[in-house]
């Protein structure tokens, strides 16, 4: 390990005592994030955080296919600008139902107050990042609860000019206490059809989730293994990149604030 790697390393487990004091596995998993994301990020012009929809846990290889889509096409965006860049995930809880059902009552008051600590954590650790990469850009990207938790997160960051958020059909919970800046895009429609997770429409809202598990369990007997995540169908809540509105926003955003060279759609 070089010498500064273990400066960093020193400075990132003194921050996690702060952030979890008496925590020795979440001091842990913190100090590893931030080496990981430090060394993913060292040599780069951009890092990219994507914060995965629903309950945060979902790697890339198991994004559902829109969310995916979405991902690529950044991807492609920044390589096409002539940015050197690396994407990371910051998972908000790990892939269990028991874990989902741990974290039930924090997600119950952050929709109900907008409170989550999990989104200052995540602040500090983007601050640590900047510490020792002065001129590196940050994008946090995420779909909706996703973009709900980078929005907690940039207020926390108050409006920092060099870290910026691409925020995807935020959850309706959160809608009136957004914060939106220069250094925000925000999506709340794919052009074609209205989100009703973004505005509320509790009719196709709940008919999509309470018909999800019947197609979950057709699904199961037809023997297809088929993620839960992608039986749950709700028009207009689907971001692909493939859709102009939604493609020419982020390209758009992307060669503003962040390209060297510009491009095209």
């Amino acid at each position: 390990m070089s010498e500064e790697l273990s400066i960093i390393r020193k400075q990132a487990f003194t921050l996690a005592k702060q952030l979890y004091p008496g925590e020795e596995r979440q001091q842990t998993y913190i100090v590893d994030r931030l080496i990981d994301f430090y060394n993913a990020a060292k040599d780069q012009d951009v890092l990219v955080v994507y914060s995965p929809g629903g309950w945060g846990s979902a790697e890339l290889r198991d994004l559902i296919d829109w969310e995916l889509s979405i991902v690529e096409g950044v991807k492609s965006s920044l390589t096409r600008s002539g940015l050197r860049w690396t994407l990371v995930q910051y998972l908000r809880t790990k892939n269990s139902w028991w874990d989902h059902l741990r974290h039930l009552p924090e997600q119950l008051v952050y929709a109900a107050t907008g409170k989550l600590y999990q989104a200052r954590v995540m602040a500090v650790e983007l601050e640590f990042i900047k510490k020792y990469l002065k001129n590196l850009k940050i994008v946090l990207l995420g779909a909706s609860q996703g973009a709900a938790f980078d929005n907690s997160v940039m207020k926390c960051l108050n409006n920092r000019k060099d870290i910026y958020s691409i925020e995807l059909g935020i959850f309706f919970a959160h809608l009136p206490r957004r914060v939106i800046t220069e250094n925000t895009l925000v999506v709340d429609s794919n052009g074609l059809v209205p989100d009703p997770v973004v505005h509320w429409n509790f009719v196709k809202a709940l008919r999509a989730y309470s018909t999800a598990p019947f197609r979950w369990i057709k699904y199961k007997m037809a023997g297809e293994r088929v993620k839960f995540t992608y039986c749950i169908n709700v028009p207009g809540h689907e971001y692909r990149w493939e859709y102009v509105h939604i493609r020419s926003q982020i390209i758009n955003f992307i060669e503003t604030n962040l390209a060297k060279i510009t491009g095209g759609i």
